[in-house]
Parts: structure tokens; C-alpha cells; sequence
């Protein structure tokens, strides 16, 4: 048992409890009191000093990847193998930056199942984990580009065209374990050869993918970044749209009406505007979110300011956007409008109701697993703490201790 006593507690319901005492016994809450009073037997651990929330989560990244500046070069000659022991080294450094649950958002081969169910088993450490296995794309559209379709089940999409033909790539995710089908409504950014503009996936296409998910209790969310796309996912049914580049007011009015979640990652194109063509990102990725990126900052300020459901997530792997950095999001988030206490539920209640894991994780509360944080100072004065947690705990286990 470990009585964490003395901090001040963010805890993810947007309240904060001065002089807080948290109980936790094996993986759970056990109590979460004001401090004073008798106390249980256990290992003291005095936070005076620091604040203590949430385990974070992060709702979008690729594990496959480490901020390459050229990840499709990587991938086309790296082993998958080798690409699975990266991912496992880059779930470890999110944990241990504070990001107890993440939700991989396609990556090559299944790996992202495999780790999930390695973490599982107990065979290796790291995060809770929501995967998507491989994500669904038009032939020809973002996603497929890395291998041929013959050889789609080691690619990072699967490739499908016509509802039918989506329905079953859906069917086939979440037979290999997936927890989300993820699909492709528009281009991309690092997509070479279209725009992030243009719609791709059609409506009826993704309402055979979401159909399937949700008679099985899973999740559907929709890479979708033009206005046309993204209502075609929203219509389609979808429960996040991920990026969200262009949305205009009747887009967000269907977001705010059908409760769907919108995941930013305005950290992906703000490391590419910084770092450009030198450090050796791709020209069209560069161009590309040169024309975008006020477009994008702008719609996630407005869906945010109009009531649209938010939850935080980086795109982690796109250039130098690195596994361990993630809360970079959280400043650019309050650096665009939103404020600290809302970016953290962003990344903590928010983020586990998207996920589906509310139950669990998001909140400190007893009976609730014991994932908790812990930074110096107070992040709602200063998001950027979030950049440095001192203290990880997931399900009651101690993977970064006061030093």
C-alpha cells in the first residue's frame, strides 16, 4: 500500500484539492481525502510541493515512428521487426513522460496489437493501449503508399474501395484485435501526390466501417482534414475527426450535435513549419502545411470556443514530433485559446470518454486504477510542467519516483 500524501490534486473533474491524501492498495484508489486524521499502514510517500493528477493519455500517435524527418523512406527500408522493437522503445518513453494510455492510430504489420497485447500479458512494460491496427485507404489515397496491396498485411493501410470492400478491411482490424477502425476521409499533409483538402473515402464507405465497429462495442474515427471529408465522416457516423483542418461553422454545429470528438495534433504541423525543407523534411509536406497550418490553428479555436468535444492527441512519429514530447500539445493547445485546466482534462477525463476507458482511467477517484502524475509546481499556472513529470504510477506501480 503507498499513502501519497501532501500534494495538491488536479483531479481530472475539474477540481483541485489542497494538502491531498490518495490511498492506493495493489492496482486501485483506495481513498482520496483531505489530509489529517489517522492514516493506514503503508509506504509514505510525501509530494509536498508537487501536484498530482491523472495519468494522461494520448489519443493519437504512431508508435512506429520516432519524428523522422522522412518516415516514409524509413519504412520502406527498415525491417518490420526492427520497426516493432522501435515502437516498443517509444511506447516506454511515453509512459514514462507521463502518458499512462495511448491510442495508436495505425502503424505497420499489426505491431500496435502485438504491443498491446504484450503489455498485457505482462511479457513487456509500457503503456494502457488503444490500437487501430492498420488504417483503411482508397487505393491511391493517404495511407497507401508504403507497400503494395499484395503485400498490404505487413503495410500501415489496408486498401479498399466500394463499401463492401471496406466493410470487410473493417471486419478484418478488428478481427486481429483492433479497438478502433481508423479510415482515411481526405488526403494529408505527408501524403505525397494529393490534398489535405481533398475528400477521399466516400460516406457510404465509412458507413460500412463504422457500421462494423459499433455492433461490436469498438470505435470508429476518421483522419479527415477537408470540410467535405470531414462531414462525410460526420454523417457517416464517425466518433472523432482527427486533425480537423478545415472546418467551417456547420461542420463544428455537426460535431456539437452528434457528440463527436475532435483530436487536433497541432503539434504534427508546428514541428514541420519549424523545422522545414533543412533538416530534411519532405518539400511537398513542408509546402503543404505552409498553406494549412493557419487554417488549422484557427478551426480548432473556434470548434473549442463553440462547445466541440476535445481530446488531446500529438500524431507522434511525423517529423520531429518524438515519443516522450507529447505534452507539447498541451501548450500549444492553451497557447490557442484553451484554457489549463480544460487542455488537462483534454488529456485525461476527456481523453478516457473518447477512448471508451472513463471507467477506469481519466480521473482520481476510488476504485479507479491508480494512474497518477505528478509534476513541481502548478501546471495550471504553467502548462509546460506537464513537458518535465517527476512521478509516473500505473496501476499502482511505480515507473518514476521522487528522487
Amino acid at each position: 500500500m503507498y499513502i501519497l500524501n501532501h500534494m495538491n490534486l488536479i483531479d481530472g473533474n475539474g477540481n483541485v484539492l489542497e494538502d491531498a491524501v490518495i490511498i492506493v492498495e495493489g492496482k486501485k484508489i483506495q481513498d482520496v481525502k483531505k489530509n489529517g486524521g489517522h492514516l493506514p499502514e503503508g509506504e509514505i510517500i510525501d509530494m509536498g510541493g508537487y501536484t498530482m493528477l491523472p495519468g494522461m493519455i494520448d489519443a493519437h500517435l504512431h508508435l512506429g515512428g520516432n519524428g523522422e524527418p522522412n518516415r516514409e523512406f524509413q519504412m520502406l527500408k527498415e525491417l518490420l521487426p526492427t520497426t516493432t522493437l522501435k515502437a516498443y522503445v517509444n511506447a516506454r518513453s511515453d509512459l514514462m513522460a507521463g502518458f499512462t494510455t495511448v491510442r495508436s492510430m495505425g502503424d505497420r504489420g499489426f505491431l500496435d496489437i502485438a504491443l498491446k497485447q504484450a503489455i498485457e500479458s505482462g511479457l513487456v512494460e509500457g503503456p494502457r493501449m488503444k490500437v487501430s491496427g492498420q488504417a483503411i485507404s482508397m487505393t491511391g489515397g493517404h495511407g497507401d503508399r508504403w507497400l503494395a496491396p499484395e503485400v498490404s498485411t505487413n503495410g500501415y493501410s489496408a486498401i479498399a474501395d466500394g463499401p463492401d470492400e471496406v466493410r470487410k478491411a473493417a471486419r478484418y482490424q478488428l478481427k486481429m484485435g483492433a479497438d478502433v477502425v481508423k479510415m482515411m476521409a481526405t488526403g494529408g499533409v505527408m501524403s505525397e501526390g494529393d490534398e489535405p483538402g481533398s475528400p477521399q473515402l466516400t460516406e457510404e464507405e465509412m458507413r460500412a466501417a463504422v457500421e462494423e465497429a459499433h455492433k461490436v462495442g469498438k470505435k470508429a474515427a476518421a483522419h479527415a482534414q477537408g470540410t467535405e471529408g470531414i462531414k462525410n465522416a460526420i454523417r457517416a457516423g464517425i466518433d472523432s475527426i482527427e486533425h480537423g483542418i478545415f472546418l467551417d461553422d456547420e461542420a463544428i454545429e455537426m460535431m456539437k450535435e452528434k457528440g463527436v470528438f475532435l483530436v487536433a495534433t497541432l503539434v504534427a504541423p508546428y514541428n514541420i513549419k519549424k523545422y522545414g525543407r533543412e533538416a530534411g523534411i519532405p518539400e511537398h509536406a513542408v509546402r503543404k502545411t505552409e498553406e494549412i497550418i493557419g487554417y488549422h490553428m484557427d478551426s480548432f479555436s473556434r470548434a473549442y470556443k463553440a462547445g466541440v468535444k476535445i481530446a488531446m492527441g500529438t500524431d507522434a512519429a511525423t517529423p520531429f514530433n518524438r515519443h516522450g514530447e507529447n505534452a507539447q500539445e498541451l501548450v500549444l493547445m492553451v497557447e490557442n485559446g484553451v484554457k489549463p485546466m480544460d487542455a488537462i482534462m483534454a488529456a485525461t477525463k476527456w481523453g478516457s470518454q473518447l477512448l471508451g476507458v472513463e471507467k477506469i482511467v481519466g480521473t482520481v477517484e476510488a476504485g479507479k486504477e491508480a494512474d497518477l502524475i505528478a509534476v513541481n509546481g502548478d501546471p495550471l499556472k504553467d502548462i509546460s510542467l506537464l513537458k518535465d513529470v517527476k512521478f509516473v504510477m500505473k496501476a499502482g506501480k511505480i515507473y518514476k519516483g521522487l528522487r
